[in-house]
Parts: structure tokens; sequence; C-alpha cells
């Protein structure tokens, strides 16, 4: 499952992005990338294998910016490639990442590649750079294009987009694919289709419902629902910390995973037994019958954990 990281912030966002990369290795990926907006230009810098040759990358070239994305790709249209890794862009003007499946992407492709635009990569992400840089040439401002693009495209997306045009932004949006927003206090604000990719940053998220597009800006987040009207999402507060996705010292994270259970078990019960008694209140006033309505537990997981 591919992973996004996005960022606008008052310092260097890139060893933001390349952290939050990392701590979305667990999802498994062929390639990352990040593309960021240096003074009036973007700039790209991507890799086909793991983060660690990406980071590489950016050390050799130093990079540095305040308005960045950034992607790990699991390979579905087009091979594992640096041509084929995100972000894409479109006349180094808009670059975007995209977890997902365009389906109409074949009808989009024909019509860009006959309003002149050319394709670099086998992808079907590709599409969606080039269709909101028409859009923008059409009048439309970064965000409006955004969400006049969602409405082309067929399948399910999360999608995080900058563009020269509007460098203090970056646009998500999602349709059928998670993303969720990260929120700063001042110094900047940030998206990811994770929280794990922005833990050591914030414990406050927005989690964007079906159809939702936003626009961040270092001091402000706005969100526009699928109409285009401005809208209000809750505001979430988690207790992880960034201890919960790394490796902490072991081989891989089934590993952790197996040595980590007496304390997963406890910090379950934590706040939830008392002298030997459940304390069935917290659950709600109806808790205790329900309870005592049960006849089975059937658990359900996946991965490491099942």
């Amino acid at each position: 499952m591919c992973g996004i990281v996005g960022a606008t912030a008052d310092a260097d966002v890139v060893p933001l992005l390349l952290q939050g990369l990392k701590a979305l290795e667990y999802r498994g990926y062929d390639s990352a990338g990040i593309a960021v907006l240096e003074g009036q230009g973007l700039r790209r810098v991507r890799a086909q294998g793991k983060v660690a040759g990406l980071e590489q990358r950016c050390r050799d070239n130093p990079v540095q910016a305040q308005v960045g994305i950034a992607h790990t790709r699991w390979a579905t249209h087009g091979v594992p490639s640096e041509r084929n890794a995100h972000p894409h862009a479109s006349r180094e003007r808009v670059a975007v990442a995209h977890n997902g499946i365009i389906e109409n992407h074949h009808e989009l492709r024909a019509e860009l590649k006959a309003a002149g635009f050319e394709f670099g990569s086998d992808t079907d992400s590709e599409v969606i750079a080039h269709l909101i840089e028409h859009l923008q040439d059409q009048g439309l401002d970064l965000t409006a294009a955004v969400q006049a693009a969602t409405l082309r495209l067929e399948g399910a997306f999360a999608l995080a987009v900058v563009g020269t045009r509007h460098a203090d932004q970056v646009i998500g949006a999602r349709r059928g694919s998670p993303l969720v927003v990260g929120l700063g206090q001042g110094e900047g604000n940030y998206l990811a289709s994770d929280i794990y990719a922005l833990l050591d940053r914030t414990r406050r998220f927005i989690y964007l419902e079906e159809g939702d597009i936003v626009t961040l800006e270092r001091e402000a987040v706005t969100i526009r629902d699928a109409g285009g009207a401005i809208v209000e999402r809750p505001v979430k507060q988690t207790a992880l910390h960034p201890g919960a996705v790394d490796k902490g010292g072991y081989r891989h994270f089934m590993l952790k995973e197996i040595h980590e259970q007496a304390q997963a078990v406890a910090d379950t019960l934590e706040g939830r037994i008392s002298r030997g008694r459940v304390l069935t209140e917290i659950f709600g006033v109806d808790a205790r019958q329900l309870l005592q309505q049960t006849q089975a537990v059937r658990i359900i997981a996946c991965g490491s954990s099942h």
C-alpha cells in the first residue's frame, strides 16, 4: 500500500518528509520520492528502492524547502522504476502524489496528449498532474483545479498536490482512500495517508471525509466538501507516540509485536479494571446489560497481529 506525506512549515520540511516516509515503510513499497517548492521552482528527487536511497540522493544534492510532498509507491500501473516513482509532475509546475487507481486514465491520457501534454511515465497517476495543470491554464486556482480534476477522475484516490503558482500551499483530496491532516501550533500544518507519519510533529488530527478537499497553509487549514462548501471537521487527539511505529531495536515489526504483547494487554486494561472489577460504566450506561447478554467474542485481525 502506498504512503503519502505533505507539509507546509516555517522550517525545512525535507527531513520531516523523509522521516514520515520511514514511518510508513511497514506498508511495503518499491520506490520513493519527494517534490518540493524551492523559491519559484519545483524540484523532484525520486529513487527506486528504499527510502534510505532517496535520503542519500537528498544528501548528495542538498534539498531545502518549506513546502513539499512525498510518496512511497507499490507498483500497480507501470513497472517499479524511477520514472514511474511519485510524485509525478506536469511541466514542472504541478506535482502530485497519489494513492489508489484511476480507472479512466486511458481516456484522460488521450485527451491530455491531444491538448499538448507529454507523459514521462507509464502510470495512471501522471494524468492527474497534467489534468490539474490543464485546469489551471483555464484560470482556476490550485484548490479549484484539484476540485475540478477530482470530478473527472473515476476510481479511488488520496492526493497530495503542490504547484508553483500557489507556492505556500499543499492541497489534499480523498475518495475511497484515507487521508489525514496533522495540525501544527503555528509552525506549520501537515498531511499524510496515516497518522504514524506525523506523530513526531503533532498529536492533533483531522480525518478527512469522503470527497473532502483540504488547503494547507502554514497557519491555516481550509476544508471543502465534495460540493465545494467550506466545512468544519472534528479534531481528534491521539495518545499514540512515535515509538509505536519504529522497530525499537528488533529485527522486524513482527518480533517487536510479539515482545510487546504483555505491555499491550496492560495498556488495554489500564483504567478499565479497579480492585478486580471491570468498570463497565466507562463503556456507557447500557454496557453492563449488553455484556451480560454476550454469548461469544469474535476477534478479527490482519498481518502479524493475526
